[in-house]
């Protein structure tokens, strides 16, 4: 979808600082970092929220977390934990409308966020 972001970003049209890429999802830092360590990780085929996964979804979230929990724990994310966040439409405070676990640790984060 050529007016997301991050479909430019899979494209490789707008920069990112990578951590980990594959044939199906992407992982690379947030621009705007709300904590020491915050990344998101998105599939590289566009879809526009987790409302929309339709079938194999399950699959392929899980492959999401996965992937998000695995560099969580590289990130030194391990020990003391992170918060991993699916926001999903407006409501949910989704603000990029393409499928994305946020991860944040490296501090303590409070609940309820902001």
């Amino acid at each position: 979808m050529s007016d997301c972001i991050f479909c430019r970003i899979v494209e490789g049209e707008i920069p990112s600082r990578k951590l980990f890429e594959d044939e199906d999802i992407l992982a690379f830092h947030d621009a705007a970092p709300q904590a020491p360590v915050h990344f998101l990780v998105i599939p590289k085929k566009h879809i526009p929220n987790i409302m929309e996964l339709g079938d194999g979804g399950a699959a392929l979230l899980g492959r999401l977390l996965d992937t998000a929990q695995k560099l969580a724990a590289g990130q030194g994310c391990s020990e003391k934990g992170a918060r991993f966040v699916i926001n999903c439409k407006s409501d949910g405070g989704q603000t990029v409308d393409h499928l994305h676990v946020h991860v944040l640790g490296g501090r303590p984060l409070a609940w309820p966020p902001g």
